[in-house]
């Protein structure tokens, strides 16, 4: 009788310990799809960071009907991964977006343009189509146009707007002079579709003196306010950076995880480990904290839009580095 009621009991405190120890559930929602543009974290889970923080992260991907302030929004993400110029958009709509990280130390957006449309310059945008991503990906261009003096709406002297799709077509089909894309994406599409890079023309926001940041973490204001989430953010983040520095420094087999998973099948192992190498060049040079003067240059950027622009105050209490501080010191 003894001997069962040791067992007995032991059980219990087995259950116990297994009860007190349970991972908290942390639900991450990607800008877009599984790609390398995200490696960092497919790498901490894949490798087992996340749950040597005893946390048990499932990462949701996005897609073009996906909007990450829409979703933390609506409860259905922790933590989100966005823009600053879209975050702050919706931040001074009223949604409390704060962000935690900063994995991304530069822009890779750029606007690639045909030589044979006719440019070579920023002075010959005017009176040309020039292809934009909406869904909150407009306002870097937004802005860049507001520095130029040039219109957005077609009107002489100004520019017409295609609403690009989040492809290049349209530079390929000739409806649009120029068009958005990225370092680690879009412009190998052009290339991989038959243009070279004597056929193009590329301005990189970074050397436009626009450049905003890019790919941050986020989280709801609110919630920051108890300490258990703020205790899981600075494991979340700890562990999500320590996966970051990994694919850095082993980018082909970051990009092989990545693709393990791809549920959709859609993407190439060569893509993916070119987006890999591009995307290390971003992320190197930032341990995961904000920096406070690459936040006030998007800040600026965003503001000097004369009688339009994409944010019309300072925001106040739109970062901190509490969680950050906490992780990585």
């Amino acid at each position: 009788m003894n001997r069962l009621l040791t067992t007995a009991l032991a059980g219990v405190l087995a259950l116990g310990t297994s009860v007190a120890h349970a991972a908290d559930d942390v639900s991450l929602q990607l800008k877009w799809v599984t790609q390398a543009q995200f490696a960092g974290y497919y790498v901490a889970l894949d490798k087992g960071f996340y749950s040597d923080e005893d946390l048990n992260v499932t990462i949701k991907p996005g897609g073009p009907d996906i909007a990450p302030a829409q979703v933390i929004a609506g409860g259905g993400a922790d933590v989100v991964l966005d823009w600053m110029p879209s975050a702050l958009a919706s931040r001074e709509k009223g949604l409390d977006l704060v962000n935690i990280a900063q994995p991304f130390k530069t822009s890779g957006m750029m606007l690639t343009c045909r030589k044979d449309a006719g440019i070579s310059s920023p002075a010959d945008f005017a009176g040309k189509t020039l292809g934009v991503w909406f869904f909150g990906n407009e306002y870097p261009f937004l802005s860049w146009m507001n520095k130029l003096g040039l219109k957005t709406d077609g009107s002489d002297g100004g520019v017409t707007v295609l609403k690009q799709g989040f492809n290049v077509d349209p530079i390929l089909q000739g409806q649009a002079a120029c068009v958005s894309t990225m370092t680690y994406n879009e412009y190998w599409q052009i290339i991989d579709a038959g243009l070279t890079a004597d056929d193009l023309v590329v301005f990189k926001y970074e050397d436009q003196g626009v450049a905003t940041l890019e790919d941050g973490m986020y989280v709801l204001g609110e919630n920051l306010k108890d300490a258990a989430f703020k205790d899981k953010m600075v494991r979340f983040v700890r562990a999500s950076m320590k996966g970051w520095k990994w694919a850095e420094a082993n980018p082909d087999e970051a990009a092989g995880i990545v693709l393990d998973n791809d549920a959709s099948g859609a993407q190439t192992e060569e893509h993916q480990k070119r987006m890999m190498r591009e995307i290390s060049k971003l992320t190197s040079g930032s341990n995961g904290a904000l920096d406070p003067a690459d936040f006030q240059r998007t800040v600026d950027s965003l503001m000097s839009g004369g009688s339009d622009p994409v944010i019309t105050k300072q925001p106040v209490g739109a970062w901190t580095h509490e969680i950050s501080d906490a992780a990585l010191n």
